[in-house]
């Protein structure tokens, strides 16, 4: 489990921007079968997380079309949570960071680390843009 000082500034990044902040499985099975669409960031500590990730979903969300809501849960902090989150990403093995769109309540887009790890921030945002295009 990271310590809480090094974990709250990377959850700010995306709870200053209008991020739920999902910190029990309850929370998440709630967030998660909500009707429209609902944009879920397993969040990290990693190099990824902070060069791709994060400002690319930030960056995501510029455009004309976003998901109806935001959530974010942090992989090896809010470990209960994170756990959950992940049943409902199946056939996807766990990642972090990763970020999937559902549609009432059904999983429609994903990407995985390996979508994210040397990808610059704008090829995520427009990935997240091109599904919303789609789904939102």
């Amino acid at each position: 489990m990271y310590p809480t000082d090094l974990v709250m500034p990377m959850k700010a990044e995306l709870t200053d921007k209008g991020f739920e902040d999902l910190a029990t499985p309850a929370q998440v099975e709630e967030a998660l079968k909500q009707s429209g669409t609902t944009l879920l960031v397993i969040n990290s500590v990693c190099g990824c997380a902070a060069g791709a990730a994060r400002p690319g979903v930030v960056y995501s969300l510029t455009g004309d079309k976003k998901p109806d809501h935001l959530t974010t849960v942090f992989a090896g902090y809010d470990t209960e949570a994170v756990a959950e989150a992940r049943k409902h990403l199946a056939p996807f093995p766990p990642s972090s960071p990763c970020v999937a769109l559902f549609k009432d309540g059904e999983l429609v887009h994903m990407l995985e680390r390996h979508h994210i790890e040397g990808n610059p921030a704008g090829a995520i945002a427009a990935n997240l843009q091109a599904a919303y295009d789609e789904y939102c």
